[in-house]
């Protein structure tokens, strides 16, 4: 039987052609798709009970008539994903997309849609500035009210599956870690393949790389992107991800209570960004030299490491650190 695939291909001497990112446009197109098939996705019932009601609905059908239910979404819908990519990025990305690609995606939808949903396309094809501004607003208030309540818990086992994917890259090789990335992605003579339904490319990635982008929302399936100017990318279901995924920060800080301690639970959390001892010490209501002490321990057990930066010593999660915070959600 035929087989499509799509080949990333990538110098043979180039380790650094590829990297990661995240897309929280990427998750907030799935959380649309899991909110119109809930009976899909069983891994975002917990999710999805405590988001319904309070979906702002107009916003919400918006996003539904233009994303759909599975295959093909509009690319202007999300930026180049990026480690660092905020959502207060991704929507002013949105608000400030070039017309004439966006009317691109627009009339792939319209070839991919039929009746009412394809009439509403063709009536933002016909106005498309006050499309892209109604767009950019229903995107924004739906993620207000679905994601981001729940983003801490989703960035963080979008980072930790990141981690846990370097080390492996750095111990095993690119080969290695991009075989175990998905059932339907492998390493194929220097380049990243990955199996699609329908779709099938040879794109030339040198001198551009190729992204990796993990996803939470996106269920158990693979999708790329591969057509200019996007960054060519690749998005695959994160790991460790459960039913249990969405509940609020105060049960993750009790999981890891009870392994490391409160103090220290508390210290790892929050290093996902560098911070000073001080700052550490300030964000707890304890002494410095007691902040110092729980470092040194996480420091020693490889979960945060410690960089001088001048007279300050800066204190950031490690890629063990991010599997261990990852592992709890």
């Amino acid at each position: 039987m035929d087989r499509n695939y799509v080949d990333f291909r990538l110098a043979p001497d180039d380790i650094s052609a590829i990297r990661f990112g995240i897309s929280p446009g990427h998750e907030l197109c799935h959380a649309v798709r899991v909110l119109q098939r809930p009976e899909d996705h069983p891994l975002q019932w917990g999710w999805l009970r405590a988001v319904r009601g309070r979906l702002p609905r107009e916003s919400f059908e918006l996003l539904a008539v233009l994303i759909g239910v599975d295959g093909y979404m509009p690319d202007f819908l999300t930026a180049d994903p990026r480690w660092d990519l905020e959502p207060e990025e991704e929507a002013a990305h949105l608000a400030a997309a070039p017309v004439a690609p966006m009317l691109v995606d627009l009339h792939k939808m319209v070839l991919r849609s039929s009746g009412a949903r394809q009439q509403a396309i063709l009536r933002m094809i016909d106005e498309p500035e006050r499309a892209r501004a109604m767009i950019a607003e229903a995107w924004s208030e739906v993620w207000a009210a679905a994601l981001a309540p729940v983003w801490t818990q989703l960035e963080r086992l979008l980072r930790a599956d990141i981690a846990v994917r370097a080390r492996r890259a750095a111990t095993s090789g690119l080969a290695a870690m991009v075989g175990e990335l998905h059932p339907r992605i492998s390493w194929n003579d220097h380049a990243v393949r990955v199996q699609l339904r329908l779709h099938r490319e040879a794109l030339d990635c040198r001198g551009s790389g190729l992204v990796l982008v993990p996803s939470v929302m996106s269920g158990a399936g693979c999708m790329v992107l591969t057509e200019p100017p996007v960054q060519p990318s690749v998005f695959y279901p994160a790991q460790g991800v459960t039913e249990t995924w969405a509940r609020d920060s105060a049960g993750t800080e009790a999981a890891l209570g009870a392994l490391i301690g409160p103090a220290r639970a508390e210290i790892l959390l929050g290093a996902h960004t560098a911070r000073t001892t001080s700052q550490v010490a300030a964000a707890l209501g304890i002494a410095v030299s007691t902040a110092s002490h729980h470092l040194a321990v996480l420091r020693d057990g490889g979960l945060v490491t410690s960089t001088r930066d001048g007279a300050r010593m800066l204190h950031l999660r490690t890629p063990l650190g991010e599997a261990l915070v990852g592992a709890v959600l």
